[in-house]
């Protein structure tokens, strides 16, 4: 096992999987920088930069030893490489680094990790990630023979590559396949408090022996920077951050979570993380306890609708159901419907069309249990979340 980079006492570090690094129980995302997402990706502003530079500053100083980005967060790659090697010159054998492409040819996957490797000013990645796994469609194509992923493979025998894994939003036995291919050395998924679901897939890393990194747990799990005040009684004294990385670090095969952290304040609430004790604390299994008693507040939110995956309606019968839970349930609206709205934008990585009348009339009704009223359901949550989206008319 490798030695641990960058240690401080007050982070948790932990063994990846197989790959054998000492990874801290916290990583530096790089999705979030202002103005990340302008064009053109190789130009840096002023505040861009200043932003990376004092964020990551403040992660080393944290103890925090991994550094994670893609190909598909815009500026990222770039203002990562210009800061960590013109600005502080950071010795590249002192962090981890992961970032993240995808390509369904070979030849388009070497020629994107040649440009990642210029953008981040290295000559290897530690961890790059297929990035968007999501379907199994998907997953046939990057992994057959003479494929993108084989493409990687080869990168990592010459050692541009340490190792290659994958990241995801898609099904859960989508997940679980891609894992079991046995290609992988990681797998970067979503798993928290308000979405369980993928908790089979970690259990099916741990048995692989893969590096478990659980994606954005603050913002994809529930925008927990603006709880509701339901769920911030609920977690007192810790922050539902604090308390939702304590969830998910409480089990052992997750290893590391990607904060979205960019200012001073993010770090102070992620030291109050740690210490993590190796036992669920009595504390809270009391917090999870008050969350869990929540679900009580709906007749229906028990029903998760998993049985109907691939409905012919085309919508994401289950996504739904979860979104209507969390408003129903935890008072969390605006979360509901800022991910709602991500629905009927034909991308498999939120995949799923709206719940329209139309659509509820082609749901395969003979899957529905019989208490359970589904229509209904979908049609309440559908007029609470749905924004229409207003255009000026034309003059």
């Amino acid at each position: 096992m490798s030695a641990i980079l960058n240690q401080k006492d007050t982070m948790l570090y932990r063994r990846f999987g197989k790959t054998e690094k000492k990874l801290s129980a916290i990583t530096l995302g790089g999705m979030r920088f202002v103005h990340g997402w302008d064009e053109p990706r190789d130009v840096i502003p002023n505040d861009t930069f200043r932003q990376c530079l004092s964020t990551i500053q403040m992660a080393f100083d944290a103890g925090i030893n991994h550094i994670e980005t893609a190909w598909g967060y815009g500026k990222s790659e770039n203002v990562y490489g210009t800061v960590l090697n013109e600005e502080l010159s950071i010795p590249r054998n002192s962090y981890h680094l992961m970032t993240k492409g995808n390509a369904l040819t070979a030849a388009e996957m070497y020629d994107k990790v040649e440009k990642q490797l210029r953008a981040l000013q290295t000559d290897y990645f530690d961890f790059y990630g297929w990035h968007g796994i999501n379907n199994d469609e998907l997953l046939q194509q990057s992994c057959k023979t003479g494929g993108s992923v084989e493409a990687l493979l080869k990168l990592k025998e010459q050692g541009i590559i340490k190792h290659v894994g994958f990241s995801t939003h898609g099904p859960l036995s989508t997940i679980t396949k891609a894992i079991e291919t046995d290609l992988f050395d990681f797998v970067n998924l979503h798993y928290y408090y308000f979405d369980q679901r993928n908790l089979p897939a970690v259990e099916v890393a741990k048995q692989k022996d893969l590096g478990v990194f659980i994606i954005s747990p603050n913002d994809k799990g529930g925008q927990l920077f603006k709880a509701p005040q339901k769920v911030r009684n609920a977690t007192a004294p810790l922050s539902p951050i604090q308390w939702n990385a304590r969830f998910c670090l409480q089990n052992e095969a997750i290893h590391t979570l990607s904060f979205g952290i960019t200012e001073p304040e993010h770090f102070e609430e992620m030291r109050g993380i740690f210490p993590l004790q190796n036992n669920w604390q009595t504390e809270n299994r009391a917090i999870q306890q008050k969350l869990d008693a929540f679900i009580h507040d709906d007749l229906f939110a028990h029903y998760d609708g998993y049985n109907m995956i691939n409905d012919p309606s085309g919508i994401n019968i289950p996504q739904v159901l979860r979104l209507r839970k969390l408003w129903k349930c935890y008072d969390m609206e605006d979360f509901a419907k800022y991910r709602y709205k991500i629905f009927q934008q034909k991308d498999h990585w939120f995949p799923g069309v709206y719940a329209f009348d139309s659509h509820i009339a082609k749901i395969d009704t003979s899957k529905i249990p019989t208490e359970i009223p589904l229509q209904e359901m979908l049609r309440e949550t559908h007029k609470k979340l749905y924004v229409p989206e207003f255009k000026l008319a034309n003059k």
